[in-house]
């Protein structure tokens, strides 16, 4: 440790928690999901660990097992060894988050800690976390604990901490959803938590599977509702022949009574619709205690029906059977302890429930034994009470269901059964249809025939528990997990769906409705998202700026998405990391200086790592599409695991063209612009191939080659549907269909005719994109010149950018549109992000006049109009037939309507024989009357 700052005061608790983000998906701290704290030091910036007596020892004491970090020394006892040697609060914050979790039983090793830049005491705390609310819970209880080891403020840590486990196995999943989980993950199978309970999506798209705990998507309905109703599920049982106990249904107590006659005794008696031997009652001998025991079991059941059935003798077993073949048995035992001579029973149960495999209801391997009025009972009927001690090695039962959620434990049989028990449960699982089924036996040795020896089926259940299999007391675990996610995804059976993830300053967007409209053709249903909203298959189903990690997880629950187009903002990443662990490819457009001094991020380098983060998210065999004429980009290559596809506007003979040869001649991929006599013609050229795409110039979308930032964006997009398998045929059919109409991309170069004057409207928002639109407009107007009224066509702009860029940002927007616009109006977004009204714009103007005064521009007029809608019935008014109008807008809808009626104003105009829009200076009727002072 160096340049330590030397104490001047005593140390003061006052470390804090300044901002809490949490990123489910890759983020630029990690490849995996993370929590992000922003601490703040206070005046413990001044105090190392070192500088504190006596921290790390009580620290140790409370958490020894820190002695297990490796930190930055990558060996055992390596954080303990920085403790010593003195080490910053924030990075201890970070070790004890994670061990906190540890203690919840969660495997998690990975964080880091970095100072905040340009802020002295500020930290940067990030590491990893399986249940989001666990590791936020975590990052707040590991800095109380700093603050109390500085100075004891009478934090309980003990009771904080077991607090803190209660909450993490309350939100945890249990034992048969992990089981499940973990099957999955080690398949690859991505997953999705729909709920804070066990409601789960395996898969993605059209290849999701839900559960809920271990009820599936296959899991059928009516099925459910035969094992729920105990009595039709005896009858269909019966009519196939298995053995069932006879049983009657009845609904009052004199019923019951009369029912356990015909019956015969003893019986049992149980809710027509319970579930976890709730309301079960067994053995009753006579009438007396049938009266005595409706009440407990009527008062489990919904309905309030109660069955009353004959009592079958023996051993308690579960027969789980999956897709109609045995899995797993488990022998039963009921809540019991045994005596040792010395303990109560009341201390027996204690010791018993303080095994950590014991916890409350199904949030751990068993549960706790529940010492209520039935079990009371039960003992004093064995001839015991609560504070007797029973001689060693007697067994004293405190349930008489072998259920575990009533505390009961289990022995595993699945290799002990007799072949024709096994096909009596797998028979029963089939009757009643269920996919998944728990069979209850009770019979008096699994391993002898019941038809034989005697025992019936005495229960089917659905959605059976997996935690008596999976763990059970005695003998070995059974990975019953792997039949159930066989059942739900077939050896060889997709579960993702491909993403292709788009990035960039500028061009994201339209590269996005390319790529989708590409596969649209081939018949593929495409989720996309994007700053306009989602779409499924074509449809709008969310108007909104969609392109963050929860529009990303919106499009993946979709069932009807067979491929994923997501367009990736710098904010999403920033804000939660990605919506998903991977994308199959990664599409980055550019980096330019746009949102900088946002969120720590302060230069176009830093900004470029934030895109970076979709290449780092490309698997090894999955490909990322760069820009290869931006360095940024370029340098992308590095964080790529997988393969390289470069697009370059170049012309043949550069240093970029020449890189990309070399990336050919090694069997790489590219797409490249080869200029001929006849236009330009994109190629794709894999290894050796060199294969024609089209003519630029025949692109729709690219207004006959002058705009070729789309036609940057049609490599890009070609490049990113190549490698995702679409031919050569394919693509060229879907860019050539792709045009810049309001129907296919909203918002981004939309053209129309109002009175003769072409207006334009895109969302260009920021230096960079104006630069490429402005070169655009001088070659779309150079062709145009000699069209307008007056012989030249002029070129008239309305600008704007949001509230959030720097100063210097709004100043270069303006200024860089005054070379390519005559007339400039500023306009102002409806949404004003923290400025007050009328600020952007005149930031915008003044350097769009800063500009006119240094010379050298074309704009000669700048007006600021804040409004949209009137911003642009000014541009209208401005020009005449044949000029150029290009609106850069915020509410493209509304901006349309207007232009639309603009069009039928103009339109009616025409029948009465005057011009609705025009140049006002030289419209008579928009003329002033002759007035002595006017001088007319």
């Amino acid at each position: 440790m160096t340049d330590r700052p030397t104490p001047t005061q005593p140390a003061r608790p006052d470390l804090t928690i300044v901002e809490t983000r949490v990123y489910r998906g890759g983020n630029i701290w990690s490849y995996d999901p993370a929590v992000h704290l922003v601490v703040d030091l206070g005046s413990l910036e001044e105090y190392p660990t070192d500088t504190l007596p006596g921290f790390t020892d009580r620290l140790l004491e409370l958490l020894p097992g820190l002695d297990r970090h490796t930190c930055s020394r990558g060996v055992r006892g390596g954080f303990v060894q920085r403790l010593r040697e003195g080490t910053w609060l924030g990075h201890v914050a970070e070790h004890i988050a994670l061990q906190l979790q540890q203690e919840a039983g969660h495997d998690l090793r990975r964080g880091k800690t970095r100072q905040v830049k340009g802020h002295p005491g500020r930290y940067n705390v990030i590491y990893g976390f399986s249940d989001e609310r666990v590791g936020i819970a975590a990052g707040r209880l590991a800095v109380r604990l700093v603050n109390d080891l500085v100075e004891p403020g009478g934090l309980d840590f003990a009771s904080e901490l077991d607090e803190f486990l209660r909450m993490s196995e309350r939100t945890a999943f249990g034992p048969s959803t992990s089981a499940i989980l973990e099957e999955a993950v080690s398949r690859d199978i991505p997953f999705i938590r729909l709920n804070t309970g066990s409601l789960v999506q395996l898969g993605q798209g059209v290849y999701a599977q839900r559960i809920r705990a271990t009820m599936t998507s296959r899991t059928g309905a009516l099925a459910v509702d035969l094992a729920g109703d105990k009595d039709l599920t005896g009858k269909l049982l019966a009519s196939a022949g298995l053995p069932v106990p006879r049983q009657e249904v009845v609904r009052t107590v004199d019923g019951a009574a009369q029912a356990a006659t015909r019956v015969g005794f003893p019986v049992v008696l149980k809710p027509l619709d319970g579930n976890h031997g709730r309301g079960v009652v067994l053995d009753l001998a006579s009438e007396d205690e049938v009266r005595a025991a409706f009440p407990r079991a009527q008062e489990e059941s919904r309905r309030g029906y109660v069955i009353v059935e004959s009592f079958v003798v023996g051993k308690d077993y579960r027969c789980l059977i999956v897709g109609g073949r045995m899995q797993a048995i488990a022998e039963r035992v009921p809540a019991h302890v045994v005596g040792d001579g010395v303990h109560t029973i009341a201390e027996l149960v204690d010791i018993t429930n303080a095994d950590p495999r014991r916890g409350v209801g199904h949030e751990k391997v068993l549960t706790r034994i529940r010492v209520d009025d039935a079990a009371v009972r039960l003992v004093r009927e064995q001839g015991y009470g609560m504070d007797d001690v029973v001689p060693d090695g007697t067994m004293v039962k405190l349930a008489l269901t072998g259920n575990m959620s009533t505390g009961g434990i289990s022995i595993d049989r699945t290799f002990d059964a007799h072949p024709d028990n096994v096909e009596i449960a797998e028979e029963a699982a089939r009757m009643i249809g269920l996919d998944v089924a728990g069979i209850d036996f009770i019979c008096p040795d699994i391993t002898l025939p019941v038809r034989e020896v005697g025992g019936a089926i005495c229960e089917v259940n659905a959605a059976p528990g997996f935690r008596m299999h999976t763990h059970p007391t005695i003998g070995e675990p059974q990975y019953i997990a792997k039949p159930v996610v066989d059942l739900l995804f077939p050896p060889g059976s997709p579960s993702r769906v491909p993403i292709i993830a788009v990035t960039g300053t500028n061009g994201k967007t339209t590269t996005s409705r390319m790529i989708a409209h590409i596969f649209k053709g081939t018949g593929v249903k495409v989720g996309m998202t994007s700053t306009d909203g989602i779409v499924i298959d074509e449809r709008l189903v969310v108007k909104a700026d969609a392109s963050g990690p929860r529009s990303a997880r919106m499009v993946l629950q979709n069932p009807r998405v067979e491929m994923a187009v997501m367009e990736v903002a710098r904010g999403g990443i920033l804000r939660e990391g990605l919506g998903y662990d991977r994308n199959d490819v990664a599409v980055v457009t550019n980096v330019a200086p746009d949102h900088l001094g946002m969120r720590g991020i302060d230069t176009v380098e830093q900004l470029a790592d934030v895109k970076a983060v979709v290449v780092e998210a490309v698997p090894r065999d999955g490909f990322a599409v760069l820009n290869a004429d931006d360095p940024l980009v370029r340098g992308m290559r590095r964080r790529c695991s997988g393969s390289v596809v470069w697009f370059s506007l170049e012309a043949p003979g550069g240093e970029v063209r020449e890189m990309i040869d070399d990336h050919c001649r090694r069997g790489g991929r590219a797409v490249v612009l080869d200029p001929t006599d006849k236009g330009d013609m994109i190629v794709i050229r894999h290894g050796k191939r060199s294969m024609q795409l089209a003519w630029t110039h025949l692109l729709p979308a690219t207004f006959d080659g002058a705009a070729m930032f789309n036609v940057a964006n049609a490599m890009a997009a070609a490049g990113a549907a190549f490698a995702a398998g679409a031919g050569l045929h394919e693509i060229r059919q879907g860019l050539r269909t792709f045009t810049t109409s309001y129907y296919l991309s909203p918002g981004r170069m939309n053209q129309i005719n109002v009175n003769n004057v072409d207006v334009i409207v895109d969302y260009c928002h920021n230096a960079a994109g104006m630069k490429v639109l402005g070169e655009f407009v001088d070659r779309y107007a150079e062709a145009k010149d000699g069209q307008s009224d007056l012989g030249r066509v002029s070129r008239i702009g309305m600008i704007s950018t949001a509230g959030d860029r720097r100063d210097e940002d709004l100043r270069e927007l303006g200024a860089v549109a005054a070379r390519y616009f005559d007339v400039l109006v500023v306009r102002e977004d409806l949404k004003l992000r923290g400025r007050p009204r009328g600020d952007v714009a005149d930031i915008v103007s003044a350097g769009t006049r800063a500009a006119m005064e240094a010379g050298g521009v074309r704009c000669r007029q700048v007006e600021v109009v804040l409004e949209e809608v009137t911003a642009v019935r000014s541009c209208l008014a401005r020009a005449n037939a044949g000029d150029v109008v290009v609106l850069c807008v915020d509410q493209h809808a509304e901006v349309m309507a207007e232009l639309e009626t603009a069009t039928r104003s103009a339109q009616a105009g025409a029948h009465t024989g005057r011009d609705s829009v025009g140049d006002p200076d030289l419209d008579p009727a928009a003329m002033p009357e002759p007035t002595e002072e006017s001088g007319i």
